[in-house]
């Protein structure tokens, strides 16, 4: 679970709903005061949110990027339905893009924006989910960048904690799972303690989103076929970011992804599964030099 540093959205960045032809999405967009010389859509990953972008939103709008980070269906502050179908890859997918296309950036947007790259840039679960997008409408966005997101399905001991959380979730309410996913929590070293705001969004974030939400992605985690072959042959910048640990996908796994990707690699010092809250300075500057150097191409 994605642990945003701090809850403040900075004094660039707003709160409001994103309308799309597929409903209407939460969403934290920052912008630069001038003219934005490109735009990202951040997508969150398995029980995560727009917060865990919180800390990305100023270093990338004081390099001229607009940011703009979401809620998913059925995440968070997103509604979404009581149905698992609801949440199948390709539904996801088709959010993405639509969202993107809401955004009224790239070749197609707005005449505030038109011409902006728009790269896409997918966190975990997220990545899966965009790739999914990816693969389905290319021309949408100028770049894709996973983020601690590997090949396939989630390594085998994090595919059993997956399952038992879906077991869990099928018996039990919310709340009863979310003590119960404290009690199994091992003990925090002190520089790793989250701030008591913090934590009280945490549970607040577990407490709104969907269950079916949830059992639907854990499963995808768990079942997730390796794509990246169908991936590679999308001509479209590629970029794996991650930091130098990983539970989720190890991270030889995604060094082997990112070979057979082509793709532009980045490991962040310090970081574990989430580098874009445990070191988001460091995160953006890699994103950044990625971004530039494709427009120098």
């Amino acid at each position: 679970m994605s642990r945003p540093p701090f809850l403040t959205l900075p004094g660039c960045a707003r709160a409001y709903r994103l309308r799309t032809v597929r409903g209407e999405f939460a969403v934290h967009d920052a912008r630069p005061e001038g003219a934005a010389r490109g735009a990202v859509l951040l997508v969150p990953g398995f029980t995560g949110s727009k917060e865990d972008f919180i800390a990305l939103l100023e270093p990338l709008v004081r390099a001229g990027f607009r940011a703009v980070a979401v809620d998913g269906r059925g995440q968070h502050e997103t509604e979404g339905p009581r149905d698992e179908a609801a949440y199948a890859q390709e539904e996801l997918a088709q959010d993405v893009l639509a969202q993107a296309a809401a955004l009224e950036v790239g070749a197609g947007g707005g005449a505030a924006e038109r011409g902006v790259p728009l790269h896409v840039l997918g966190h975990s679960l997220g990545g899966l989910i965009v790739r999914a997008a990816v693969m389905r409408a290319p021309e949408t966005f100028a770049s894709l960048t996973l983020m601690s997101s590997g090949p396939a399905a989630i390594s085998e001991p994090q595919q059993a904690r997956t399952k038992l959380l879906i077991d869990a979730l099928t018996v039990s309410d919310m709340e009863s799972v979310w003590q119960a996913m404290r009690e199994l929590d091992p003990p925090e070293a002190p520089e790793e303690s989250t701030s008591p705001a913090v934590e009280g969004f945490l549970h607040k974030r577990w407490l709104a989103t969907v269950p079916e939400q949830l059992m639907a992605t854990g499963r995808q985690l768990n079942r997730e076929p390796d794509r990246v072959a169908e991936l590679a042959a999308v001509p479209l910048p590629k970029h794996v970011l991650s930091g130098v640990l990983d539970y989720a996908w190890p991270v030889p796994l995604m060094d082997e992804m990112a070979e057979r990707l082509a793709a532009h690699r980045t490991v962040i010092k310090g970081a574990g599964h989430s580098p874009n809250a445990e070191r988001p300075q460091s995160t953006a500057e890699a994103l950044i030099a990625f971004w530039d150097g494709l427009a120098r191409q």
